[in-house]
């Protein structure tokens, strides 16, 4: 024991920890494959190569990419440093521990980083060193043997093991000088040589009852290790033939998962002696006892192996069991042979899949072709039950491509992937064995998609359309607009502006927008008298990066209210009151028209249709007044009794909610024939001028009225050119007030509609001078309705 110890220091101290050969490197790219050797048992930490310089990364980014190694088993035997991608031991390595008496013993690494993905192979081939020695099950070994024993007979003995392989394994056998016996030694295979004492000079138990004999055993490391046994020889009298198997080495396969009671083989000697001598015994050979003897079970008498445990074909491919054969004789003979079970594999394993690397996101417009994760499938099986096909659902735009190496897949995208559809996909992987029957597994891998600014915000309705009354409260939201984005966070927060000038003025001097919810508020109060229709885009805009826009046209209607009190146009005297005299002849029969009051209101529809009615007048008998025209006429003709001057005061109020009204005096003068004509021609100058100063305000009045129904006429029209049909009836501009007393006056309606509400405005937007015939419905408004209309939008503009 101080011997081995001994050389285990030399081993670690005598010479250097270990050496370092890079078998192969190959390189393709995204993965390279490299080999390393190095020696068992070396300290932790020893470095066994630069992975970062073989595999040609940078190093300056080997922590950024996140280095690390991947072995697939529960030891990490070995780990990266990754500031310099230097590979180092990081648990004791053990040869004989991983791969037992195999001669080539091999670990598999898999080196992987990422940003982007890479994986490479890493072998490190574990070489033995000779760090055990020799050992036989004991020390001593009895041996006893007829004195009738011939020379030549064999006596076989039980040979040493060591758990190193190649030149460090057992190599030969010493026996000390003696003149009875020689050694011989049987290879059954590179690790297990068998010792045999052969006698060649006969035993003389009463010249020499026992012997001693030094067996050495050596390995073939340098320096050499060693163990020894003591042999006893027992000289004995009689019994000299030994139980002879029929076979020295027997092989058999059964297969693995076999039920407990199955018959793996029988084992034949036979014994050339009679009686008891010739009886034989079998037993397991109790000096070595192996795994094999746990799932085993030897029948003593018949020599017969059944299987007692489970054979699992993953822990243990061949089984070596020692039989011993002993008759019974006085002084028992035995002898030993081996059985070989090898077991065959059966599909019992289902195939393992490893998620050796995944991105947690990819953005929606990754491109195809882009690598999500890193996939490893193992079988444990062998031959067709340990190969593996993987497949994917059919709906899913993913698919996997196998590597260049066994056993691994890139799960990439197949065609373009949009969030706002599919945010999210659940990619059950399957892997499934060749085997018969076939086995399975699934695995779920989950993959986020990030959004990116791909869509526009899409305002709830286009256009928008608005209706406000006059005279509203300036600073009051008046109405709002709403626009949504099927992006999140940045991507869909939206800003919202005005956008468009009217008649060079940009409608942010009167509005102004909420940007956060798109409230819309009114700077000014608005009158309808001087802006009945105005329109102005607004924009939606994202906060991604590029951001996105849209926008939306906004049509805004005004509203008449009842805020302006009817207007007196005539009578007016030289300092603007509203009064006047008229001079007529006394003689004037019945329906004489004497004066007429004329008035404006600029509302519209009711609010501007206006009525006529006496609050005084001198002799109600005598003056009537047209409720609608203003016309005031002559009742019955003069008498001689009726005063010369008569006052009337004519009420003008329009027909409001809250109705506004005014007054008009007018003076009648009656006066004879000759007065009449005498001042008329010193009044014709003056009514001349009168006459003039009115027809000026009322061509005035016409020529707006004239204006405004061209510019509406002009506007449907083009609106009706530019807009689709389903729009075409949202506004419609009608004529269905009709003058039937022929008297002039002007019927204006305006009709807004939209969805279920309907405004309309109707009513007289002046009253001009004429004249009515006696018995005509002049004071009485028809209106009738048009089978055919005029349909059209109001477009927007500033109005007069």
């Amino acid at each position: 024991m101080m011997e081995t110890n001994q050389g285990k220091k030399t081993l670690q101290c005598g010479w250097p920890f270990f050496y370092l050969v890079v078998l192969s490197l190959f390189c393709k790219r995204g993965s390279c494959q490299v080999r390393y050797s190095i020696q068992e048992e070396l300290p932790l930490g020893t470095v066994v190569g630069n992975v970062a310089k073989d595999v040609g990364l940078d190093r300056r980014v080997l922590v950024d990419r996140n280095l690390r190694i991947v072995t697939g088993t529960k030891q990490e035997l070995f780990q990266v440093n990754q500031s310099d991608g230097a590979l180092f031991v990081n648990q004791r390595i053990d040869r004989e521990d991983l791969c037992g008496k195999t001669s080539q013993c091999f670990i598999n690494l898999k080196a992987v980083v990422q940003n982007p993905l890479e994986m490479h192979q890493i072998t490190v081939q574990i070489l033995d060193v000779n760090d055990h020695s020799p050992t036989f099950p004991s020390k001593e070994s009895r041996i006893e043997i007829s004195e009738s024993a011939t020379p030549g007979t064999r006596f076989q003995l039980e040979g040493a093991r060591d758990p190193d392989v190649g030149v460090n394994g057992l190599r030969l056998y010493k026996l000390e000088q003696n003149e009875h016996f020689r050694l011989e030694v049987e290879d059954l295979n590179e690790n297990n040589k068998i010792p045999f004492l052969t006698l060649q000079k006969a035993l003389d138990r009463e010249d020499k009852p026992y012997l001693n004999l030094l067996l050495t055993a050596l390995d073939g490391g340098s320096p050499s290790r060693t163990a020894t046994l003591n042999i006893a020889v027992i000289v004995l009298d009689v019994n000299d033939n030994a139980p002879v198997c029929n076979e020295k080495k027997y092989t058999v396969t059964i297969t693995e998962n076999s039920p407990v009671d199955t018959v793996v083989l029988q084992v034949n000697a036979t014994d050339l002696d009679d009686g008891a001598n010739g009886e034989i015994t079998y037993l397991f050979g109790n000096k070595f006892r192996s795994k094999a003897t746990e799932l085993f079970d030897l029948d003593r008498k018949t020599g017969e192996i059944k299987v007692k445990g489970l054979v699992d074909y993953e822990l243990e491919h061949i089984y070596e069991i020692n039989i011993e054969a002993s008759d019974a004789g006085p002084v028992p003979l035995s002898t030993h042979c081996n059985v070989f079970v090898h077991v065959e594999d059966m599909n019992d394993n289902r195939p393992e899949i490893d998620i050796t690397s995944q991105s947690s996101q990819i953005p929606e417009n990754a491109p195809v072709g882009t690598v999500v994760a890193l996939i490893g499938v193992t079988d444990l099986d062998s031959g067709v039950n340990g190969q593996v096909v993987c497949t994917l659902p059919e709906d899913v735009p993913f698919e996997l491509k196998h590597s260049n190496e066994d056993h691994f897949y890139s799960l990439v995208t197949t065609r373009s992937l949009d969030r706002e559809l599919v945010p999210q996909y659940e990619i059950i992987i399957t892997a499934r064995d060749l085997g018969s029957p076939s086995l399975s597994s699934v695995k779920t891998v989950r993959v986020e998609l990030s959004d990116v600014n791909d869509n526009s915000p899409v305002f709830s309705q286009s256009p928008y359309t608005f209706y406000i009354m006059e005279n509203n409260e300036p600073g009051a939201s008046i109405f709002a607009t709403s626009a949504s984005d099927a992006d999140e966070n940045e991507n869909a927060r939206i800003s919202y502006s005005l956008e468009h000038v009217i008649s060079g003025q940009s409608v942010t001097s009167f509005l102004n927008i909420n940007p956060d919810n798109g409230n819309i508020y009114a700077l000014k109060s608005f009158d309808f008298e001087t802006l009945k229709t105005f329109h102005f885009q607004v924009v939606a805009k994202d906060s991604g990066s590029p951001s996105l826009s849209s926008n939306v046209r906004v049509n805004v209607f005004i509203l008449d209210q009842n805020d302006n009190a009817p207007l007196i146009l005539s009578p007016v005297s030289t300092n603007g009151s509203a009064e006047g005299v008229v001079e007529i002849s006394r003689n004037v029969n019945a329906g004489h028209l004497v004066t007429k009051v004329r008035t404006y209101d600029p509302d519209i529809g009711y609010n501007g249709w206006l009525s006529f009615s006496l609050q005084q007048v001198t002799d109600p008998s005598l003056f009537g007044l047209e409720r609608y025209t203003g016309q005031i006429r002559t009742l019955r003709p003069f008498s001689e009794s009726d005063e010369v001057v008569h006052k009337l005061v004519v009420l003008v109020k329009d027909n409001g909610n809250i109705s506004l009204s005014a007054t008009a005096t007018v003076f009648i003068h009656a006066v004879e024939i000759k007065e009449a004509f005498a001042s008329s021609n010193i009044k014709s100058s003056e009514k001349t001028d009168e006459q003039n100063n009115i027809t000026l305000y009322l061509m005035i009045s016409l020529g707006s009225v004239s204006a405004l129904f061209v510019f509406s006429i002009i506007g449907l029209i083009v609106m009706q050119c530019s807009k689709p049909p389903e729009y075409s009836s949202k506004y419609s501009h009608d004529s269905n007030c009709v003058d039937t007393s022929g008297n002039g006056t002007l019927c204006h309606s305006i009709q807004y509609r939209s969805g279920e509400k309907r405004y309309m405005l109707v009513g007289p937007r002046t009253s001009i001078g004429s004249t009515i015939v006696p018995g005509s419905n002049g004071n009485t408004l028809v209106v009738q309705e048009y089978n055919k209309r005029v349909s059209g939008e109001i477009t927007g503009g500033l109005h007069p």
